[in-house]
């Protein structure tokens, strides 16, 4: 594919510049598997009920920067600049803690339980980070955060295992 046959929401280069081909994905695991798929759809949407939706795709992006996971980088990039998210917030969440004027403490305390929880190299959650989150969340919005944390955990792990390919998802597309 050549620059000018790219799709418009990626970069553009000189017209005689081609970029790396597609990769293909290595299993269409929600059409062989279609009651996980859809199991895991409902979980989503359970584990979403009374989270702010620009949170909760910040939360989105966090873990799948930290999984690695393109596709999930891409939706939910994509649904949170529709939700209303500013680009600098998206982009500067790679280094939030660098970039902390950027959010409230609250949203802070969501994307460092989130690292804290996708991360789980010490073996646990380390309580000051909990109980910062405890401090900005009622315990029920809490309960929802945390849920929502797993759940896009478990969907990037079905993302990077399966290789789903980035680029080609529309805001909303799955809702």
């Amino acid at each position: 594919m050549t620059t000018n046959d790219a799709p418009t929401d990626l970069p553009t280069g000189t017209p005689t510049e081609e970029y790396a081909p597609e990769h293909s994905p290595r299993l269409a695991w929600a059409k062989l598997a279609p009651d996980v798929y859809k199991a895991m759809v409902r979980l989503d949407t359970a584990a979403q009920q009374g989270l702010d939706p620009k949170l909760g795709e910040l939360v989105r992006i966090r873990a799948s920067q930290l999984n690695h996971c393109a596709f999930c980088l891409d939706m939910h990039s994509k649904d949170a600049l529709a939700a209303g998210e500013s680009v600098e917030r998206i982009v500067q969440l790679d280094a939030w803690d660098e970039s902390r004027h950027f959010y409230t403490e609250k949203e802070l305390a969501a994307i460092e339980l989130t690292e804290a929880v996708t991360v789980l190299t010490d073996g646990f959650v380390p309580d000051d980070v909990y109980a910062r989150a405890a401090r900005h969340f009622e315990e029920a919005e809490l309960a929802q955060l945390i849920a929502s944390i797993a759940v896009i955990n478990a969907w990037n792990r079905f993302g990077v295992t399966c290789r789903l390919v980035p680029g080609h998802y529309t805001p909303g597309q799955y809702k």
